[in-house]
């Protein structure tokens, strides 16, 4: 009897061929190159460093992609952004020590916003492991020790031959729901010795699906269509399983009105008669979603953002649908189903009925409404303005990326990001210095989209130096530098903790000097000019930068 798997391993005669004949002078390097070219990489990011030589030789002998950031965690982010908008696991090339450790907070938002980042790091040579033996440059005691309990996995190649599997054990976790980093590890030697194992080809890292249990669609299905209050909570995970359209039909055959959190921004129309918005950070909405008797929760753990600082307590059943095990039921008990949130939704679809609400839409005004009664009051006209120029300049389709600075923040609740997977924020872990590099991962994953950078001038301090990476490569990036001579955000939060703020007033450079240095075109805007600028910015091929001298506050959330 031939089975299946007998056909697909026997090569052909081209294979064999191949197979007897390699290459002269092909390495370990070389083995991880072709593992990834057969993978399907086109893309690679990241620095050479002294270990990582022989991977970095075989990269330059290759038709792989190679982008070059000046600091491996700008790297790290512009890997993150580019398998955001692709989907694609994205290798991200490291030395050791010094220069790997330097990726790690990178690396800790794409495990939050589950970005399929592949970090592939040199190590000191065999003879070396182990730590403080052999005195080597860069040496760690367990260098993947400092990433385990950041990234999703860990992979150890020790011999050339555990190369090409390590490679693609890695990819597949990277792209099995729910996405995030992984780690590979080779030392140096492996990488640099000489092979005798054939090219690589075939190679086969097909991602696991993630399917719900019937029996809890069934139940959740059978909760959500006798409900009288029904509402869902959209979280980053429909975006990343781009399950928007799958959402959008759901909450139309419950008429229900959908939320969508700060990593789902665009999973829902901002418009839409059902659409709630994002204003999570807003006791209105937190006691709207407080009063459902059933809320579906798709792709949220309902942390500490998502949840209004846990102040967030259903009185209703809750129903979460989670590709993350860990967080199932993590901050809420409910029926939680682990699946991946496009999969889950095609299961309720083909199992709700129709549920008619005719009050759905209104009881969705209401709570707006609540909302803006509440912003009119407290002088936030600049703010306001400020977001509606940039969605006015912004293209609907244009990815926009926001470092940790106070007009992220309000563009968490008030930005329109008109569709899904166009907003991205440093939010999952909060570091600063991710908009621009992000958004040079995004210009180098659609070319010929504009697109936009929001930083203020403390975050932005972190990422100037890829301004030269911009230029370098002619990206078609706008960098929006909101500057208030400091860290606003903190300086606004300690004011109101403590009364005054400590360490939070920062003497900066000319931004507009400086990008000019680089020879990236630069002017500073006013709030009146600024969607003018932006629109003028868009339209002008390459990198440009416009500084907005501007003190902004954040919206006062309502309190109990």
């Amino acid at each position: 009897m031939t089975h299946d798997h007998d056909l697909v391993l026997r090569p052909t005669e081209a294979q064999t061929a191949a197979a007897l004949a390699p290459p002269p002078g092909r390495t370990g390097g070389d083995l991880v190159v072709e593992t990834l070219r057969s993978l399907g990489a086109t893309t690679v990011f990241g620095l050479p460093g002294q270990h990582a030589l022989g991977l970095f030789d075989a990269v330059g002998r290759s038709d792989l992609r190679l982008i070059g950031l000046r600091t491996e965690n700008n790297a790290a982010f512009a890997a993150d952004a580019y398998g955001r908008i692709t989907g694609e696991a994205v290798p991200l090339l490291l030395s050791t020590g010094p220069g790997a450790l330097m990726a790690l907070p990178a690396l800790a938002e794409a495990a939050a916003a589950s970005a399929p980042v592949l970090a592939i790091a040199s190590q000191v040579p065999v003879a070396g492991l182990g730590g403080g033996r052999r005195g080597h440059l860069h040496e760690l005691r367990d260098q993947s020790a400092s990433f385990r309990d950041v990234v999703k996995s860990v992979h150890v190649a020790r011999t050339p031959s555990q190369i090409p599997s390590v490679v693609a054990e890695a990819w597949e976790s990277a792209l099995t729901a729910p996405h995030g980093p992984v780690w590979v590890e080779i030392p140096e030697d492996v990488l640099r010795a000489e092979t005798l194992i054939p090219q690589v080809t075939g190679m086969d890292a097909t991602p696991h699906e993630l399917a719900p249990r019937p029996e809890l669609t069934a139940v959740a299905a059978h909760w959500l269509s006798e409900a009288a209050r029904p509402v869902i909570v959209a979280g980053g995970g429909v975006v990343r399983a781009d399950a928007a359209g799958k959402l959008k039909q759901l909450a139309e055959r419950l008429n229900a009105p959908v939320v969508t959190t700060f990593g789902g921004k665009g999973a829902f129309p901002w418009n839409h008669p059902l659409s709630l918005q994002s204003w999570l950070e807003d006791r209105h909405m937190t006691d709207f979603l407080e009063d459902a008797d059933v809320l579906l929760v798709v792709g949220s753990g309902l942390g500490e953002l998502s949840s209004n600082y846990h102040t967030f307590f259903p009185t209703g059943r809750v129903v979460q649908i989670e590709a993350d095990l860990g967080k199932l039921e993590s901050n809420h008990p409910g029926l939680g189903i682990h699946a991946d949130a496009r999969l889950a939704l095609q299961a309720l679809l083909e199992t709700v009925p129709v549920r008619e609400d005719p009050y759905a839409p209104d009881r969705v005004k209401m709570v707006l409404s609540d909302i803006a009664d509440r912003l009119s009051g407290q002088d936030l006209g600049l703010e306001q303005q400020l977001l509606t120029s940039i969605r006015t300049a912004l293209p609907a389709r244009s990815p926009s990326f926001w470092d940790m600075t106070i007009l992220s923040y309000w563009a968490w609740s008030a930005f329109d990001a008109k569709h899904p997977n166009t907003m991205h924020s440093a939010q999952g872990a909060g570091g600063l210095g991710y908009a621009l590099p992000g958004a040079l991962g995004a210009c180098l994953a659609e070319p010929g989209t504009p697109v936009l950078a929001v930083s203020g001038d403390g975050g932005a301090m972190y990422s100037v130096a890829e301004l030269a990476t911009a230029r370098q490569h002619d990206l078609d990036v706008t960098w929006l530098i909101v500057d208030d001579g400091g860290y606003g955000i903190l300086r606004e939060y300690m004011r109101d903790s403590f009364g005054r703020a400590t360490g939070t007033e920062l003497t900066g450079p000319d931004f507009v000097a400086l990008a000019g240095s680089f020879g990236v075109p630069a002017a500073t805007t006013t709030p009146q000019a600024l969607a003018a600028d932006l629109k003028k910015a868009f339209a002008t091929p390459g990198p440009s930068v416009l500084v907005l001298p501007a003190t902004l506050k954040m919206f006062a959330p309502t309190h109990l």
